[in-house]
C-alpha cells in the first residue's frame, strides 16, 4: 500500500556518510542475485550485486561516485532454471534513446517551478461547470524541424514549450492532452506500449526539459493531461515482462494476461506490489511533473475479461461473470487515491461500452472518474455527418440519439487520432459533397461539437482542415494554411473557442437536463434541428439551429422561449469562416407567435449546411457591423 514507490525504488543521487554516490532499489523477489551494471563497471554483474532487504523481494546497493547521466541496468538471476535477463529499471527516471534500451541516472529534486499562479487557481479552473476546449497531441509529429541528414527531426520539448504553447494558447484552448509520453520503444505504438512508467521519453529531451514544457503551459494558462496505460505493457525483453524469471508483473495464465490484438501483456491488477507499482506511477506524474490530468486509455479492454476474445479464451470471475473484478477494484483504487491526494487533478476514463456510472463517484458504486469521453456520440455523429446530405433524413437518430443519455456520466466529446487514422482518413476528406460542401459540412459539424452538452477535445490538424489521414513520422500539413479555405476554417474553430470558453450557456450545466432542451428534432425532411444551451442562471440561454442539408432555408421559423432581440452571435455559414454568407444580418427580433412550444418564435434564414448561434439581447446600433461578418 505504499503509493510512492519513485521515492524509494530506481535511482536516486545522495550523500551518505559524507559521500555522494547513487542508492538503487528494485523489486525482484524471485532473484537469486540482481545486480546493477552499467558504463562505470564495464556492464560487468559481479562487480556490484544487490543486496536483498529482508524477505521483501526489494534489492537496494549505494554505489560511490556515480553521477548524473550515467547508464545502468539490473542483471537479474532467478533462482529458477539458471534464467539471467538484463532489464531496464522499471522506476527509471529517464531512459536511453531507442533503440537502447539502459535507463538513465536523474536528480529530479533540483528544478525549480514558475506555476505557482496556476497551481494556485487550478481547483477552480478545472471544476466540472468550467469551460474545457482540449487539443490533443502528439509531439512527435506535430511540428518537425528541417534536418540536413534524414530531412525532419522532432522538436525537442523547449521548442514545443515556445512554439507549441503560444499556438494551443492562441487557438483559445484550455488544455493540451498529449498522447502518452511515457518511454516506449516502438514509435508505432504511439506511445500506448510503455515501458518507462515513471520517465518521459527521452526523444524529445529530459526530464527537466518536459518539466519545462509543462512549466511554460501553466504559465500561459493551459491544462495538460496526460495519456496514462495501466492496462498492458510489451513483452520488450528489457521491460516489465517475466522480470525476475517469474510471471511477476503480469498473470501466467495467457488467458488472463495476454492481449492478443495488441500483442502485449496485462498487468496482474491482484497483486498488492502491481497495484501499489502502477498507483505510485499515476501520482509521480501528478507530484513530480505537475500534471492537470490522467486520461486512462483502454478501460473497457481492463473491465472485461472476455474483451476481444472468443469463447473458451478467457476465464470467468469467481462468480461466472465476465467482469474483471480486481481491475474494477484497481480502478477505484486509483481515482479515490488520486482525488485524495490531488483534489485538484482531473481523471478520465477513454471506455467504450455501456459500463455503468463510469464518472460517478465510488462511495455511489461508481468507478470515481471525473470524466468519460463519449465513444458513442462520436461514432454516431461521424456516421451521420458522412452521410451524403440526400439521406441523412433517414439517419436522423444518428444525430439525436446521444440526447437520451448524455447525462448519465460527465463526458467528454472527443473527435481524437483514432477517428483520423488506419485508413479512416482525415475528418475533411471524410465529408460528402464538392469542395465548398466538405468545408461547409466540417464547419457543422464543429458548430454541432460546440453546442452540444459535454466537454470538446479535437485532434491536431483537425483545426487546419487536414485532408490526409494523420501520419505519426510526419508532421501536420502547415502547407495548407496557404490557402483561404484552410486559413479560415482555422479562424472558425478559434471563434468557437473564444465563444465556448466566454459563453456560460455553453458549459455550466453539460452534465444537467437543466442545460440542455429540444425546440425541434422532428424536422427530417429539412434535416434540421434547433435547441437550447442553458446556463447556470436559467435566463442565461442560447438558441442553435443547424441545418445539414445544403439547401438553404428561408423565411423558417424557430420557436424561442422569451420575446425580444436574438443576437446571431455566430454562424458558420460566415464570408469570414470560408461561407456563403447567407445569414440574418446580425439578428433579429422575435414575433407573438408561440411556436414549437415555445411562447414566441423568430423567423430566420437558415444558410446551408450551418449552425447558428442566437443569443437574447440588446439590438446593436446602425451603424454596428453584425459580429460574424466582421
Amino acid at each position: 500500500n505504499h503509493f510512492r514507490l519513485y521515492e524509494k525504488l530506481g535511482a536516486h543521487p545522495i550523500e551518505h556518510e559524507g559521500v555522494r554516490g547513487v542508492c538503487f532499489a528494485v523489486w525482484a523477489p524471485n532473484a537469486e542475485r540482481v545486480s546493477v551494471i552499467g558504463s562505470f563497471n564495464q556492464w560487468d554483474g559481479r562487480r556490484h550485486p544487490m543486496r536483498p532487504r529482508g524477505s521483501s523481494g526489494l534489492w537496494e546497493i549505494f554505489v560511490p561516485e556515480l553521477g548524473e547521466g550515467q547508464l545502468y541496468k539490473y542483471e537479474v538471476k532467478t533462482r529458477y532454471l539458471g534464467y539471467v535477463a538484463v532489464k531496464s529499471d522499471p522506476c527509471g527516471a529517464l531512459a536511453e534513446m531507442r533503440p537502447n534500451t539502459a535507463s538513465v541516472i536523474w536528480d529530479l529534486e533540483r528544478y525549480q517551478w514558475h506555476d505557482r499562479e496556476w497551481m494556485a487557481a487550478r481547483r477552480e479552473r478545472q471544476r466540472l461547470d468550467a469551460p474545457m476546449a482540449i487539443y490533443e497531441v502528439h509531439l512527435g509529429s506535430w511540428k518537425r524541424a528541417s534536418h540536413p541528414d534524414w530531412g525532419s527531426r522532432w522538436l525537442n520539448y523547449w521548442e514545443l514549450a515556445d512554439q507549441l504553447v503560444p499556438y494551443v494558447k492562441e487557438m483559445g484552448y484550455t488544455h493540451i492532452e498529449l498522447m502518452p509520453v511515457t518511454e516506449y520503444p516502438f514509435d508505432g505504438s504511439w506511445g500506448y506500449q510503455t515501458v518507462g512508467y515513471f520517465s518521459p521519453t527521452s526523444r524529445y529531451g529530459t526530464p527537466d526539459d518536459f518539466r519545462h514544457f509543462v512549466d511554460t503551459a501553466h504559465q500561459a494558462g493551459l491544462g495538460v493531461i496526460l495519456d496514462w496505460v495501466p492496462s498492458h505493457f510489451p513483452k520488450d525483453g528489457h521491460g516489465l515482462s517475466f522480470f525476475d524469471g517469474t510471471y511477476l508483473y503480469e498473470h501466467a495464465d495467457l488467458r488472463k494476461g495476454e492481449h492478443q490484438d495488441w500483442g502485449s501483456l496485462i498487468f496482474n491488477y491482484g497483486r498488492n506490489e502491481v497495484r501499489a507499482f502502477l498507483l505510485s506511477s499515476a501520482l509521480f506524474w501528478l507530484d513530480k511533473y505537475h500534471i492537470d490530468g490522467l486520461r486512462v486509455d483502454a478501460v473497457a479492454s481492463m473491465l472485461y475479461l472476455d474483451y476481444s476474445r472468443n469463447e473458451g479464451e478467457w476465464i470467468p470471475n469467481e462468480y461466472g461473470g465476465r467482469e474483471n473484478l480486481e481491475a474494477v477494484a484497481f480502478l477505484k483504487r486509483f481515482n479515490e487515491v488520486v482525488h485524495l491526494e490531488y483534489p485538484d487533478v482531473l481523471t478520465f476514463a477513454e471506455e467504450s461500452t455501456a459500463w455503468p456510472m463510469v464518472s460517478r463517484p465510488t462511495y455511489l458504486g461508481g468507478l470515481g472518474f471525473d470524466l468519460k469521453w463519449n465513444m458513442g456520440w462520436m461514432n454516431d455523429t461521424l456516421v451521420y455527418i458522412t452521410k451524403d446530405a440526400v439521406h441523412r433524413k433517414y439517419h436522423q437518430n444518428n444525430l439525436t440519439f446521444s440526447l437520451l443519455y448524455a447525462f448519465t456520466e460527465n463526458f467528454v466529446l472527443p473527435l481524437s487520432h483514432d477517428e483520423v487514422v488506419h485508413g479512416k482518413g482525415a475528418l475533411l476528406a471524410k465529408m460528402p459533397g464538392d469542395y465548398w460542401q466538405q468545408f461547409a459540412n466540417l464547419r457543422a459539424l464543429y458548430g454541432y461539437l460546440y453546442a452540444h452538452p459535454g466537454k470538446k477535445l479535437l485532434f491536431m490538424g483537425g483545426e487546419i482542415g487536414q485532408w490526409n489521414e494523420w501520419n505519426a513520422y510526419d508532421q501536420i500539413e502547415w502547407l495548407l494554411l496557404g490557402f483561404d479555405s484552410h486559413r479560415r476554417i482555422r479562424d472558425y474553430v478559434k471563434a468557437l473557442n473564444g465563444l465556448y470558453t466566454s459563453l456560460p450557456a455553453l458549459y455550466q450545466m453539460d452534465f444537467g437536463w437543466e442545460g440542455f432542451e429540444w425546440i425541434d428534432f422532428h424536422d427530417v425532411d429539412n434535416s434540421i434541428v434547433s435547441f437550447l444551451r442553458r446556463a447556470r442562471d436559467p435566463n442565461d440561454f442560447l438558441v442553435v439551429v443547424a441545418n445539414f442539408t445544403p439547401v438553404p432555408r428561408e423565411g423558417y421559423r424557430v420557436g424561442v422561449p422569451r420575446p425580444g432581440f436574438y443576437r446571431e452571435i455566430l454562424n458558420s455559414d460566415a464570408a469570414c469562416f470560408g461561407g456563403s454568407n447567407m445569414g440574418n444580418a446580425g439578428g433579429l427580433p422575435s414575433d407573438a407567435k408561440p411556436w414549437q412550444g415555445q411562447s414566441h418564435s423568430i423567423l430566420i434564414t437558415v444558410p446551408p449546411l450551418a449552425v447558428l448561434y442566437f443569443k437574447p439581447g440588446e439590438e446593436p446600433g446602425l451603424a454596428q457591423d453584425p459580429p460574424h461578418r466582421r
